[in-house]
Formats: structure tokens, sequence, C-alpha cells
């Protein structure tokens, strides 16, 4: 199985990248585009639902939006962290997936993980060196606060 995707997107949460750029990924898709999506928590602190209906809502969400794949690395939602341990399971992913194209949550947001998200995406790319030439986009996407 072809592992390659041409977009990778991060997000902090289940929801974060549909409500970031849920249209770019449609359109994306439809373009014959390969897009994946890994969320960094299972977004168990969250005030709507519980980490169950979420997992649900993320399947369905895959679906609609006609993702080749999506992975979920179980961090603790609230308490991101930007460490090596960490850093090393993106970057197996992003190797794992070679994108040309990464979304990641944008550095300056009311929370918190959402900024830790974007610079632990950021230090990760680099390190991974395939998004280090200029063929690869690093882009930062921006959560709605409504």
């Amino acid at each position: 199985m072809d592992r390659k995707l041409d977009i990778l997107a991060f997000g902090a949460h289940p929801d974060d990248v549909e409500l970031g750029c849920g249209g770019t990924i449609i359109k994306s898709v439809k373009k014959g585009y390969k897009v994946g999506v890994v969320d960094l928590t299972m977004g168990e602190l969250g005030t709507r639902g519980n980490s169950k209906i979420r997992e649900n809502e993320s399947q369905k969400a895959s679906e609609i939006l006609g993702l080749s794949c999506r992975e979920n690395l179980s961090l603790k939602d609230g308490f991101i962290v930007n460490d090596n341990e960490t850093k090393i399971k993106v970057i197996s992913l992003i190797r794992k997936y070679k994108p040309n194209i990464v979304f990641a949550n944008a550095p300056l947001d009311r929370h918190p993980d959402h900024g830790v998200a974007s610079k632990l995406i950021l230090d990760s790319c680099f390190l991974s060196a395939y998004i280090t030439s200029n063929e690869s986009i690093l882009l930062s996407i921006s959560i709605s606060q409504t």
C-alpha cells in the first residue's frame, strides 16, 4: 500500500481540522489529492460530549471529507507538550506519509493546546527532514473562536 499523502493535516483535537480547513480538504480530495488527518488528542476535556462521541464524529467526518487515513496520537487533552518523546511520535508519522503539504493549528490561539501543537508540528516537520525543501509547505489553520 502506498502511504504517500499529498496533504497531512494535524489538529490538537478532533474537529480542529474540520473547523479550520475542512473546505480545503474537500476541494483537494475532489481534485484527486490524497489527504490524511492526525488528531493529537481524543478531546476528552471538551465541554460538548465525550471522547467516544468525538471518536464517532471523527469517523463520520473522515468519510464526508474523503480522507485516505486518520490517526489519533491519544496525547493528554489540555496538556500537549512539545518534548522529545512527542516530537518522535509526530516525526514518525511525517516520515510514514511523506506529505507535500502539512496543515497545523495556528501558533497564536486562545486555546493553549493549539499554540503548543503548532510549534510541535513545526519543529517535527523540520526534524523529519521531509518538510524542509521548497517543494514542501507548512500551513497554519486558524480555528474559529465562535
